[in-house]
């Protein structure tokens, strides 16, 4: 059984070829279809980043019984993720279709489809026997109430498993669609049992109910919202990543702060850094390396990401230690 257990919606991303090219264009070029999904990006991350075949990873979640479906599904195979508990739904694979602004942001058409399927019922408690860590994206529990109460039980079952398992959270999570006061409430079961924090610094402020205030002050008051909580990444994109972690000195902790810059590349499409630094860093976290070099080999991956069109690239974890050491300081 999987050492990694993530879930999530799964999808394909249907993606203007090039920049300024609004979704009202008619006759446009779109490319697709694209795997993806957060929680799917950050299983392939951890999957192909991982050392000597570990950690394994899982995946629960649901496609519809079509191509699109075949797609997603092949690419976590090829990647190494066990797909044995991916569910075939009556309802078509979720699709989402991006548009990239001059600005950097993004416009989304999101359909659903069997994206938001995933149930209580999927969440099997034997799935769990050897696991190690779970990992949450805050999409997961906004895309449908049926995902929600799925990730909650995952939650339940993990630490029925493993009373010492790593909770790993990624609040992709849009206030400005549920509100701040609901969403705070949805995050609440989770920042209650999360041990790493993987916020951006918009997302680092909301976790904290400190918009507008900063996004360090914001970052170490997660630790007195979260009590299981021991590492906090805050990702700056090209800025690189801050490391807030508490350190027990004694009866007492204190917060120890430390940088790692990113790499500098050429910006393809950015799609999916985040979550493939994520799985990266979980991947690297969860085969003992020290917090500070496997922020460092994360960082690498979602540099490499940026350079690839499409949410889900190839790269290997040969390729990223080749880059590193092409890129050293």
């Amino acid at each position: 059984m999987p050492d990694l257990i993530v879930l999530g919606e799964l999808l394909v991303e249907v993606m203007r070829e090039k920049v300024g090219v609004p979704h009202t264009s008619v006759g446009k070029v779109y490319r697709a279809p694209f795997p993806s999904g957060a929680p799917a990006i950050f299983a392939s991350s951890a999957a192909r980043m991982g050392k000597n075949g570990k950690p394994t990873v899982g995946y629960i979640g649901v496609v519809g019984d079509d191509d699109f479906g075949k797609v997603i599904i092949k690419k976590l195979r090829k990647d190494g993720v066990d797909i044995s508990q991916i569910r075939k739904s009556e309802k078509h694979t979720g699709a989402a279709f991006v548009q990239y602004n001059e600005d950097g942001s993004r416009k989304f058409i999101f359909m659903e489809g069997a994206a938001g399927e995933t149930s209580p019922e999927d969440v099997k408690k034997e799935y769990f026997k050897d696991v190690k860590a779970i990992h949450i994206m805050g999409s997961a529990l906004s895309i449908s109430e049926r995902s929600r109460d799925a990730t909650y039980k995952m939650i339940e079952v993990a630490k029925e498993a493993n009373k010492q398992v790593e909770i790993s959270f990624d609040p992709n999570i849009r206030p400005e669609m549920l509100g701040i006061e609901k969403t705070l409430k949805i995050l609440e079961p989770v920042m209650e049992n999360a041990t790493i924090i993987l916020p951006s610094g918009e997302e680092a402020e909301m976790l904290a109910n400190m918009i507008g205030k900063g996004k360090e002050k914001a970052c170490k008051e997660i630790f007195k919202r979260a009590p299981n909580c021991k590492l906090v990444l805050l990702k700056n994109g090209a800025e690189g990543v801050k490391i807030f972690q508490k350190i027990k000195k004694g009866k007492n902790t204190e917060i120890n702060t430390s940088e790692i810059s990113s790499y500098s590349v050429k910006e393809v499409d950015a799609t999916g850094a985040g979550d493939s630094f994520g799985g990266a860093f979980i991947s690297e976290y969860l085969n003992g390396e020290e917090v500070q070099k496997a922020v460092q080999f994360a960082n690498a991956v979602g540099a490499m990401k940026v350079t690839h069109f499409g949410p889900m690239p190839d790269h290997s974890r040969e390729a990223i230690l080749k880059f590193m050491e092409k890129n050293k300081n």
